[in-house]
Parts: C-alpha cells; structure tokens; sequence
C-alpha cells in the first residue's frame, strides 16, 4: 500500500480532480492518507485521522511506501501558527498540525524534509478536557474566518473547527457535521449540557448542517461568517450582534464524559 503526506503548510482537498471543484476538506503539513487514485495533476486519497476521501494537487503531496515520523504521538502544533523548515526554507503552519518528531530532527517524506522549530508542542494524550481547558483552546480560534472545507486558523468550517478543538484532546471527530452527528451519547435537554458538548443544527429538509460546541446551556461557539460565540436556546442560535435567529437545534451530543 502506497501513502501520501501533505508537504504544504495547508493543502486544498477537492470533490473532483479539478482546480475548480469545490473544496470539501484540508489537509495539515504531516498528515497522511492511503493513495486511492491517480491523475496527471491530483492524487485520490483517503485520510488517515478520519477517513474522509478527495483529491489533493499532487505537487503538495508526497508520496511513500512508509509513513515518516510518529503520527500517533499526540503531539500538535499549540500556538496560533509556528515554524517549520520544508527543505531548509521557512513555512508557517497553522494550530492543529501535527508534530511528526522532537524539535530539529529530520523528517524525510520522498523529497521532502521538515524539520519543526518548536519545543513546547500541544500534548493531547492525557490532556484533561476540563470546561477551562475546551473554552480556552476554541477561543483562540475567534474571529478566524469560515470557509467551507477550512480545517485551519486561515480560514475554517463549522465542524473543521470542532475536529480541530477536540484533536487537542485526543478525540477523534468525523469531517462532516452530520457524520459527527453520528458520534457520542445523545443529551435530552439544553440545560442538562456540560462544556463541550456538541450542538447540531439542520435545515428545513432536516439535515444535519451545522454543528457548534456548547460552552454552557445559554452560549455556543461555533463558525458562522467567522468563529464566534452566540446564545442559544431550545429553538436554536440567536446571533449576539443582531439578534437574528440563524440555526434550527437538531440534536445535542456528549463525546467527553
């Protein structure tokens, strides 16, 4: 089985193996995927942390037969952006990324090698998910902008951002909102909610497409237009700027007892 690593501070992951097809997802610099398909530009793959299939540029990717570094170890990049060296050349990445190996070793990917500057990288095993700890890490995302398919602090989604908060504490989350949905024990009532449980919301049809993380039973912080804290009630968000009402509570769902 062959493998492909990200080698791009932020790679596009596309429905179709087109520079026009819509972006579905992002890859982070180190993370991996199984090589599905090939095209003359753009390789199919299947990602590693959370199953999810596009297609990325095949000039942002390596290709393997041995995946480098350590991509069980935990560690993550904790600052807004940090430094990393891609063959000697100086890229910022973006918090949520992972740290393959000890600050300044080597790490080979086919042509590529990264070697990380930082000392102090995030460590989410046994990091405790307490309500200070949750609250603290989503808020460094606030005011970074949405875009659909973002995974990162250059531009984000409404569950990119969820799966890159709870990544910190080693709680793998489906890509999609109604695939995390699909996760977790579900929680009757609004004020029966603890920090960090999760809120979907859906559209007139009743599909999943929204999802926040709860920070109590009256707040939510979650991407709409930007990451953003909002009221919430039985019905669903009240945006706190305008007083409009924007998403339809679906369900609640506990992943962090």
């Amino acid at each position: 089985m062959s493998f492909v690593v990200c080698c791009v501070p932020v790679s596009p992951m596309r429905v179709e193996s087109s520079h026009k097809s819509e972006m579905s997802s992002q890859l982070l610099l180190g993370e991996a995927g199984e090589l599905l398909e090939e095209s003359e530009n753009f390789i199919k793959l299947r990602c590693l942390h959370d199953g999810y299939e596009g297609w990325c540029q095949r000039s942002q990717l390596a290709i393997v037969d041995v995946l480098p570094g350590d991509i069980n170890n935990g560690l993550y990049i904790g600052d807004w952006t940090d430094k990393v060296l891609i063959n000697g050349v100086a890229a910022w990445v973006p918090m949520g990324t992972p740290v393959l190996a000890p600050a300044k070793d080597v790490i080979q990917a086919g042509p590529y090698r990264f070697q990380y500057t930082t000392g102090s990288a995030w460590q989410a095993v046994g990091a405790v998910p307490s309500a200070e700890a949750i609250k603290a890490r989503a808020e460094r995302f606030l005011n970074t902008p949405y875009l659909w398919g973002g995974r990162s602090v250059f531009g984000i989604d409404c569950s990119g951002f969820c799966q890159i908060v709870f990544r910190f504490f080693n709680i793998r989350l489906l890509r999609d909102a109604y695939l995390q949905a699909t996760q977790g024990e579900g929680i009757g009532f609004l004020q029966e909610v603890k920090c960090g449980d999760l809120a979907f919301f859906d559209n007139a049809e009743g599909r999943i497409v929204h999802v926040g993380i709860l920070l109590n039973e009256s707040e939510i912080i979650h991407a709409s237009g930007k990451v953003r804290i909002d009221r919430i009630d039985n019905a669903g968000i009240v945006n706190s700027d305008t007083g409009e009402r924007t998403h339809q509570l679906r369900i609640i769902k506990r992943l962090i007892s």
